[in-house]
This record gives C-alpha cells, structure tokens and sequence, in this order.
C-alpha cells in the first residue's frame, strides 16, 4: 500500500497514476474523503475519553445534587465514547479497505498505455536465419515428441488441459536449468531458498496478488490457503510483521517452487504445447533494499537476468512496460523477451519489478536505521521460468535432424551433452 500522507499531501500524483493504471481515479477521492472521517472521529475519540477521564475524577470528591448531576452526564459521556469508538473503527476499516484497492504510485518514467504500449530498450543476440541454413524450423512441441521430452497429451488425460508431462530428457532438463539457475544466484550473492507453494490468505494479500490477479490464483476453500503464482509471495512474507536491521541489508532471496495460475483471461492463447501451462517451476531472485536504493537494486536484477538469457545463447530484447500493464505491486517493470523462432515473436521469458515499499507496508516490514524505523523496498525477478525457457531453447538450438544443440552453461548439469539426440522420428 501507499503512504497516507502521500496521499494527503500530493492526491494528483496518485490520481495520475489511477488513471496511467487504467484503474478508477474516484477511488483517490473516496480514500481520502475515508481517511478525513477516520482522523476526525478519533479526535472526537480521544477528546472524548479524556472528558470522561476527567470526569471520573470529580465524582468521588462530589456530594447530592452535584453528584447525581455529575453520573448523569458520566452515563452520557460513557455512551458518546462508545459511539465515537465505533465510528473511529468503521472509518479506519473502510480506510484500510480503500487502501488495499489502491495500486503502487507509477514511475514517472513508465511508459503509459496498455500491453501493446511498451518500450523496446535494448536488444541482444542475433536471429537465425533457418531458410538461409535449408530448413524450416519445428516448434516445441514437435521437438519436445521427437525428443521424448515433452508428453502434453498423457498431461491432458491426467490432469486436464494446459498440464503436462516432461519426461526423459526433458526432465532432465528442467533439472539441469534449475541448478544452472541457482548456482548464477548463489555466485552473486543469493540465499538458495525452497519455498513453500501453499500460503495463507496475509500472504497473498500482502503481496497484492488478491486484487486486480485474483481470477488467477487456486483457492483450496477447506484450509483457506492459496496455491502462488510465484515463489515472490513466500519470499516477500518471509519477513512478515519483522524489523530488520540496516546493516543486514540488503538481503537477496533466490526462491525455487512449483507455480500456480488459474490462466483465466487467456481462453485461445498459447494452447499448443507448454508455453502457458497451470503449474511449472521457477526460479524467482528476490530483495529487501533500503527506499533509496530500490531503482538501483532494479537495475542489477535486470543484468543478472540478462547474464542468463545470454548465457543460454537466446536472442532476446528487453522491453520497459507499459502502466496499464503493470502489476498492483509494481512501481516500474522490465521484461526480457526471447525470440520464439516458430511464432516469429519476442515473448516474455522473465520479468523484474520494483515494488518500492508497497508490499512492505502490506505485511508489516520495517528495517531499524538508528532510531528510525520505516518500510523497506521490496524486488522481484525470475531467473528461470522453466517451461518457457526449455521452449525458448528448443527452437532456437535445434538442428536440422530435429536434435538440439546444448548451451555450453547447460553441459556440465546434463552429463556432459552437446546435443540432445533424437529417440523417435
């Protein structure tokens, strides 16, 4: 959540960025019409308690009439308390409510507008020319079959659509990425982490995957728990309700779980083979850094992804994204899209935010900076989104014979392999 008092005293900076959000700009107005109510009653609150307070003084030192007058007006000062009481909570709950509807304050230098509205700002790597090497190219899918790597259709009759199977080499693979994955993370200072991949609704909440995203993520009703959608929502309220000393920041999280998403607003989209799936793995890097060195931490994150995709030997560009197309926690966001060889595209392989102290505010986490206490700035990137990235690899490393040619970084984690062979044709 944003500051109160941020709020108060630069209302059209949050309402432009409702509006660069594409979100309701009359919320700003109602939060800060709920905030005037929650600060006036508790002022009539505590001048209140403190008449009554002063009044209960009196009435032991008063006789007779004097008395009788002074309980009376006791038994009226006991029922304005109360009433004054309920109206301060039911103005501070409505604040609050308002609060958490509210979406980060936008950086000034996000692009606005929607998905289509990004900013390409760099790019890396060069595009195979297939047609000039005399063939055409096969998509994942077709390579994952002829590989024994990919079994989609035994993933459907299991579990439904967008579920898989990886299988053979393929398994292998992922394993090999993964801990390709977590030994860049752990080289540049990284605490490996396994995640838990259920949390309770605090968690989820406080990360801000219960607004504007919750058509995508699994509730299991019976134990009110959540499936994530990333391991950023168990590292975030890994610290929860803690404050952290300044001299331990910052403090750099890489997460490994299995992911969940719902896929709700993408009915027709990516429903060939395993680029949108409902559950897969992923290695998330994630910071705790003091405010001011949030923008600077974003930027390291975003090398430390592009260290990867070009160490994978993948064309990819990286792109600054839109406003609208931002998450409810996410301040500023890049994402490092690889060439999909098959679809003749750039799409997102990772993503990294800058959530200033949103989320911090959210789950109550404080850093101690001498005798100051205030919220920290939270971060996210992921390293290695498994599925895309084994589609990714595919498609651009794979040969005419329909083998695949093995990134050197990927080699001593599969045994050696240069290339993987062909079981079936």
């Amino acid at each position: 959540m944003i500051d109160l008092r941020l709020l108060r005293e630069d209302p059209d900076r949050v309402r432009a960025s409702q509006r660069a959000r594409g979100e309701d700009v009359a919320l700003v107005d109602a939060l800060l019409s709920a905030d005037e109510r929650r600060r006036s009653s508790g002022v009539r609150f505590d001048e209140l308690r403190a008449e009554q307070k002063a009044l209960g003084k009196l009435i032991p030192k008063a006789a007779g009439d004097e008395k009788a007058e002074l309980l009376k007006k006791a038994g009226q000062l006991s029922a304005d308390v109360k009433a004054a009481d309920a109206d301060r909570d039911a103005a501070d709950t409505e604040t609050q409510e308002l609060l958490q509807r509210l979406g980060n304050l936008v950086h000034p230098d996000v692009p606005v507008g929607g998905e289509e509205d990004f900013v390409t700002l760099e790019t890396h790597g060069t595009i195979r020319d297939f047609a000039a090497e005399g063939f055409e190219p096969k998509d994942h899918l077709e390579l994952g079959q002829i590989l024994g790597a990919i079994d989609v259709e035994r993933g459907a009759k299991v579990s439904g659509s967008r579920f898989y199977f990886l299988t053979g080499i393929g398994a292998l693979l992922e394993l090999a990425l993964v801990n390709a994955a977590m030994a860049q993370a752990t080289a540049a200072g990284f605490t490996p982490m396994l995640t838990p991949a259920l949390v309770r609704p605090q968690s989820m909440a406080g990360t801000g995957f219960l607004g504007q995203a919750s058509q995508d993520v699994y509730h299991l009703a019976d134990d009110d728990l959540y499936l994530v959608g990333t391991s950023e929502v168990a590292l975030a309220a890994y610290h929860m309700d803690e404050i952290l000393d300044a001299d331990r920041l910052p403090l750099r999280y890489a997460g490994f779980s299995p992911c969940f998403r719902r896929e709700a607003g993408s009915h027709g989209k990516d429903t060939r083979g395993i680029f949108r799936v409902h559950q897969f793995d992923k290695v998330e890097m994630f910071s705790y850094v003091a405010p001011e060195d949030s923008q600077a931490e974003h930027q390291r994150l975003l090398e430390w992804e592009r260290q990867w995709l070009t160490s994978l030997e993948l064309p990819y560009r990286v792109i600054d994204v839109a406003s609208a197309d931002l998450g409810a926690s996410a301040a500023r966001k890049f994402d490092c899209e690889a060439w999909i060889p098959t679809q003749g595209k750039y799409r997102e392989l990772t993503s990294t935010s800058d959530c200033t102290e949103f989320q911090s505010r959210r789950l109550s986490i404080r850093v101690r900076d001498g005798k100051q206490v205030k919220p920290l700035a939270t971060l996210n990137g992921t390293l290695c989104a498994v599925p895309r990235t084994i589609v990714a690899i595919l498609e651009n490393h794979q040969q005419a014979d329909g083998s695949v040619r093995v990134p050197e970084v990927l080699r001593p984690y599969l045994g050696g392999r240069e290339v993987l062979e062909p079981v079936s044709k």
